[in-house]
């Protein structure tokens, strides 16, 4: 999922840029870390992004059912007109088609679900710097990303973030 990886990076250099003032403000800093895998299979936006992104993926899968039947249909026609193509040919056709959709399908799925991560780590970002103010930290860094080898259970601010995040966004993206 190198889109996650892109996101984390993203919110991770919006947390950067906003801390370097405080850091050299604060001599007794105070960093915390969250861990954003958790907050899009937890928070409501983002189980909601889930299930559309499920959604999506079954009408999707509902078109390759669709054309592949068509193109059984296709290939029983083809049989029965006689060898105008030779039967290798005609396999190697629709094989062919039958990939291309299904790459179109995947292309697409994983557009869907790049634009809707971003959204939420959009509306996320927000989140977590309003979180970080209201408790005087200097840095949030992102648990896996950042290579956390120690956290204390304190410096986790990922369920707060969720609650924080769900009552900023009570329901948005359900449908």
């Amino acid at each position: 999922m190198r889109a996650l990886g892109n996101a984390v990076t993203l919110t991770a250099v919006v947390l950067l840029a906003v801390a370097p003032r405080a850091w050299a403000q604060s001599p007794g800093s105070k960093i915390a870390f969250i861990d954003v895998q958790r907050v899009l299979v937890r928070s409501a936006a983002g189980v909601a992004a889930r299930e559309q992104l499920e959604r999506e993926k079954a009408g999707m899968q509902q078109k390759m059912d669709a054309k592949r039947k068509e193109l059984e249909a296709l290939r029983d026609e083809l049989e029965k007109k006689g060898p105008l193509m030779t039967a290798d040919a005609r396999r190697e056709r629709n094989r062919r088609d039958a990939a291309r959709l299904a790459d179109d399908l995947q292309k697409e799925l994983e557009k869907k679900e790049q634009l809707l991560l971003q959204r939420v780590l959009q509306d996320l970002s927000g989140v977590i710097e309003k979180v970080g103010k209201e408790r005087g930290l200097v840095l949030i860094v992102e648990k896996r990303g950042a290579a956390v080898l120690y956290g204390a259970s304190e410096a986790d601010l990922t369920d707060e973030i969720i609650r924080a995040y769900d009552q900023q966004n009570p329901g948005k993206d359900k449908k």
